[in-house]
This record gives structure tokens, C-alpha cells and sequence, in this order.
């Protein structure tokens, strides 16, 4: 994932979301980074060059504990 990706995935995210605490982290691997908001650790992004097309991947694990903290509505 090249610096230049990061920034524009940063950007794209922080606009979709409307968030400009989010900050996308690169990782020692280059095939991935981590998505924070502030110090909280939401998620990895992933690349995929899957049929000579370049995508990104957001996964984000929800703990049930993470749940219990929100109640029911």
C-alpha cells in the first residue's frame, strides 16, 4: 500500500464517514494498514489486486462485549 493510497483512503473514509479523526496507520507489511479513530483501534484495511484490479478492504471485528457497553435500544 503505497503512502499515496493511504492518504486518499484516509480522506475517502474521514468524508464517507463523516470522521477527521480517522487515521490509517501503515504496517510493516505492505499488503495492509490499521484504522484508528484517536488512540481506539477500529479495524485493518486490506489490499486486493485480485483480476489485475486494485481494491481495499475494511474489516472491522463488533466483541460482544463491545455491544453490552451500547445496551439494547
Amino acid at each position: 500500500m503505497t503512502k499515496d493510497e493511504v492518504q486518499k483512503i484516509q480522506k475517502f473514509m474521514q468524508n464517507t464517514f463523516g470522521n477527521k479523526k480517522i487515521d490509517i496507520r501503515v504496517r510493516e507489511k505492505d499488503d495492509s494498514a490499521e484504522v484508528y479513530i484517536g488512540d481506539e483501534f477500529l479495524g485493518v484495511l486490506f489490499v486486493d489486486d485480485e483480476d489485475d484490479e486494485r481494491s481495499f478492504q475494511f474489516q472491522m471485528a463488533i466483541l460482544d462485549i463491545d455491544l453490552e457497553e451500547v445496551g439494547a435500544e
